[in-house]
């Protein structure tokens, strides 16, 4: 029955394949085409998750449930909490010791039962949270903590756990076209997911609530069985209990010195920082300064995800080329400097197809920047230290995009209330203000990003840094530093 769903939902991922370029020729004799697009639905559940924990549920407390706002940052900020261990989670699946011979699909079916635990109390969870109960308050806010940090858990491990799985499995020349359609199906897994949810839920009731979440909670279990099924051998020799299995402490020591690898995740953090810092203002933006309307700030978050996956396939392109994936990163900073300067500048001159045009180059900018340096981190992980790398990629990303998100919201709404109580002066004392100080911050962030990343540039080669993977080009001049 699984093998036969499996193939079915891999037959039909297969149909977008061939307009996906660059990734017509990202199959390989060991990782076929259908096996390959049968291990990215992984990422389709953590895209649902994510978006009905970032989006749906944001809305839906507030309005629907009458839960306060200040609750609801606190819930939906819970997985965040998780993001940090993804590096120990990584160095578990490396290490994992196992009977079966499995290290990545123990971590990869327990992230799966913590996700589809989470959304299983989900629904009932938000109903108490609201107040439409007899008992306590007390109960319905442990409960929904619980399934938020639950959700958080799984979809933090299976994503981790996925990575390395996929890097497992492609040769060192194909992984960064890999790792470019896993964050594709990323992208096209929360977008379907946003359209599905909106309609479930365009006429609100709780029992629609609960049929909508707890109906990802079974795909959540179909996808992921699917994605694992049949796609890690075992290997009893190599995770049996008498093989040595080093502290976690011994292990992230020995990475940090197989090169820069405090450089290399300082980057991911400041720019993971400067991209994500504008996550939740992008809409109210365009409304509230440029006088947009509902349907047209709805189609921002569109543009934003396409730019997202136009820039990813060109870092798969340019990487796939022999490109330094520090390059790619900069020259994915540059773009946002010019994207942010636009959307600022978009203001005062009152123009939407400035906005749009600096909405799109922030999706581009991130997505060549996330994918060059998850490849940069991917390329220096030594033997055996796969997970530990992507673990710590994606802590480092995750925690400082949360981070930011939150840190953008305080700012723009401290600037915005300074501004109109007139301590900036009658100019400044507009809408625009304190989103402009958030984006102003998200440049100089870029400019601090590009500081970080010169040094790798100028000094870590495959061969300096012991990295597999094809050797850089020097064709790439728009991120170019002078040498040391």
């Amino acid at each position: 029955m699984i093998a036969r769903r499996a193939a079915g939902l891999a037959k039909g991922w297969m149909l977008l394949a061939p307009g996906l370029l660059p990734f017509a020729d990202v199959a390989t004799a060991t990782l076929p085409l259908g096996r390959l697009l049968r291990l990215s639905l992984f990422q389709l559940s953590v895209g649902m998750a994510a978006v009905l924990l970032i989006g749906t549920l944001n809305r839906v407390m507030i309005v629907e449930l009458g839960v306060p706002a200040g609750l609801v940052a606190a819930m939906v900020g819970l997985p965040l909490v998780f993001a940090p261990l993804r590096a120990l989670v990584g160095f578990r699946s490396d290490t994992h010791r196992s009977a079966l011979g499995w290290r990545r699909v123990p971590y990869l079916w327990m992230g799966t039962l913590l996700q589809f635990g989470g959304l299983s109390i989900m629904p009932f969870a938000l109903i108490l949270l609201s107040g439409d109960t007899q008992g306590p308050a007390w109960v319905g806010h442990a409960a929904a903590a619980l399934a938020f940090l639950l959700v958080g858990a799984g979809l933090h491990t299976v994503q981790t756990v996925g990575l390395a799985l996929a890097t497992d499995l492609a040769p060192p020349s194909a992984q960064p076209r890999v790792v470019a359609l896993l964050s594709v199906a990323l992208l096209f897994g929360m977008v379907v997911s946003a359209a599905a949810f909106g309609a479930l839920l365009a006429e609100f009731s709780q029992i629609r609530l609960i049929q909508a979440i707890q109906g990802a909670a079974v795909a959540t279990v179909v996808l992921n069985v699917a994605a694992l099924w049949k796609q890690e051998a075992r290997d009893p020799a190599r995770t049996a209990g008498g093989v040595p299995r080093p502290a976690f402490t011994d292990a992230w020591r020995a990475l940090r010195q197989q090169g820069p690898w405090t450089r290399r995740l300082a980057v991911a953090v400041i720019g993971a920082a400067a991209f994500s810092m504008q996550d939740v203002l992008l809409e109210p933006y365009g409304g509230q300064v440029l006088q947009l309307g509902v349907g047209a700030t709805t189609t921002l978050t569109a543009l934003l995800a396409g730019g997202s996956i136009v820039g990813i396939a060109a870092a798969a392109r340019l990487l796939g080329l022999g490109h330094e994936p520090h390059r790619v990163a900069a020259l994915g900073a540059l773009s946002g400097i010019v994207a942010f300067v636009a959307v600022v500048f978009a203001a005062p001159f009152a123009s939407v197809p400035l906005f749009t045009a600096g909405t799109a180059l922030i999706g581009l900018g991130g997505g060549l920047f996330a994918h060059a340096t998850l490849t940069a981190c991917m390329r220096a992980a030594p033997e055996g230290q796969i997970g530990l790398a992507l673990g710590a990629w994606g802590a480092a990303q995750a925690t400082a995009a949360g981070c930011a998100i939150a840190l953008g919201g305080l700012l723009r709404d401290g600037v915005a209330g300074w501004a109109e109580a007139g301590g900036l002066g009658d100019t400044l004392a507009t809408p625009a203000t304190g989103y402009g100080a958030v984006y102003l911050l998200e440049v100089v962030l870029l400019f601090a990003t590009l500081a970080a990343i010169g040094p790798l540039v100028r000094t870590t080669t495959p061969a300096a840094a012991g990295e597999a993977g094809p050797p850089p080009s020097p064709g790439l001049g728009a991120a170019g530093f002078p040498p040391s």
